[in-house]
């Protein structure tokens, strides 16, 4: 008998039981739902939301298997194992077997923690309020390890995940019903129960033994915290970094976030794909761009000087914030979410313009966490339903304008 007569014959037996929503779940994760409408008005498409959330994630897989390489490279780099690439974004000193595998085994445990924990609560409110697992979890569970420290305890993390699929999503009534997102939602719990893990300015390096001449003094190393380059400028410290190593990624920072170049293209594969509104990505962008040509012309103006501590991040040229920190990986993988973004045309532009430009401000003003693209979208997901609104109204009155017109 094959896989699939036999998964038919159990969906079978659980049916109208407590665990046929668990056991759907696997079932339609594996092959096509067999309810389909046959006629009225229906518009029929082989998508669904399962197919949707697949699709989001094959969209960051390239930025996961990236901060796998970079992981391992920021280490090796770090000891003194290898030098700084200088040969494009195909050198051969990033792209090796030992440091992806380095990568490799500390963020796996990460995505497995996060998937884990995550669909078991799914799972159980399901069983639980006899109703359909849900898929939405698909995407936050990759989503979350990706923009998390890679030294982050896995029990720190699996209380977060509990913490933002029940408080952030189930209480309001599951994946469609929450005003926050789910990602953020867990990210922001960590940032406030656990801040010293969270500040945004640290990078992790695997514990490893020194280099052959200090071995022989017993020398070793347990871990190494070197900053981020928001860390670095929001302490007034120079940039240590080209142009081209921030867009490609060869720089620490949370594992999902540091390549501009791999983002973009994600963006744009969301796009093509109808899934990722372009009018939030570049409105977002849009905003930042305005909120650093103001903290520029300030610094030229001479209205700061160089013995603020607003300085170095003030001069930072505008278009640099579009590649520093998780801005672009936060604008295309989160702002976009269709559940707690703006729904309206119109609206969208609003709500990506005020999350690019509260963004830039809160990294300029908030030193102790230089990165403010967290906090912005989710402020920012609070007011969507309040953008849409006006925007409606505002369609309304035109209309009502135009129908005095013509009745005249």
């Amino acid at each position: 008998m094959s896989l699939k007569s036999n998964l038919h014959s159990l969906k079978e037996k659980y049916k109208g039981t407590k665990m046929a929503p668990a056991f759907n779940a696997l079932h339609t994760f594996l092959y096509t739902p067999n309810d389909t409408t046959h006629n009225g008005t229906h518009i029929k498409s082989a998508d669904d939301l399962k197919r949707t959330m697949n699709t989001v994630i094959m969209a960051m897989i390239p930025c996961l298997i990236f901060g796998m390489f970079n992981a391992g490279y920021q280490h090796n780099l770090a000891v003194g194992d290898i030098q700084a690439v200088t040969s494009g974004f195909f050198s051969s000193e990033f792209w090796t077997l030992d440091n992806f595998m380095i990568g490799f085994w500390k963020i796996i445990p990460l995505v497995i923690v996060s998937y884990g924990v995550g669909l078991g609560v799914e799972f159980l409110f399901a069983v639980i309020k006899n109703h359909e697992v849900e898929e939405g979890y698909l995407v936050t569970g990759m989503l979350v390890p990706l923009i998390v420290p890679i030294d982050i305890p896995l029990w720190m993390l699996a209380v977060a995940v509990i913490f933002g699929v029940v408080i952030g999503k189930e209480v309001f009534g599951g994946t469609g019903m929450n005003i926050l997102n789910p990602a953020l939602t867990i990210r922001a719990f960590l940032f406030f129960a656990y801040p010293t893990w969270m500040s945004g300015d640290k990078v992790w390096v695997e514990g490893a033994v020194q280099r052959t001449n200090d071995i022989a003094a017993g020398a070793n190393l347990d871990a190494i915290s070197g900053e981020t380059i928001l860390g670095s400028l929001a302490q007034g410290k120079e940039m240590a970094y080209s142009v081209s190593d921030m867009f490609y990624g060869f720089i620490p920072g949370s594992i999902g976030e540091t390549s501009t170049l791999l983002i973009i293209l994600g963006g744009l594969f969301l796009i093509f794909t109808k899934i990722g509104s372009w009018r939030i990505m570049l409105s977002s962008a849009l905003g930042a761009i305005v909120m650093g040509l103001i903290f520029n012309q300030v610094v030229s103006a001479g209205i700061i000087t160089e013995s603020s501590k607003f300085y170095t991040l003030m001069s930072t040229p505008f278009w640099q914030h579009l590649i520093l920190g998780g801005f672009a990986f936060g604008v295309v993988f989160m702002a976009t979410d269709p559940v707690t973004a703006s729904q309206t045309n119109k609206g969208k532009w609003y709500y990506g313009f005020l999350i690019g430009f509260i963004s830039i401000l809160i990294r300029i003003f908030n030193p102790a966490y230089p990165e403010g693209v967290m906090l912005a979208i989710l402020l920012m997901n609070v007011f969507a339903p309040t953008i849409d609104h006006y925007v409606i109204q505002g369609n309304i009155k035109q209309r009502l304008k135009r129908l005095k017109v013509k009745t005249a």
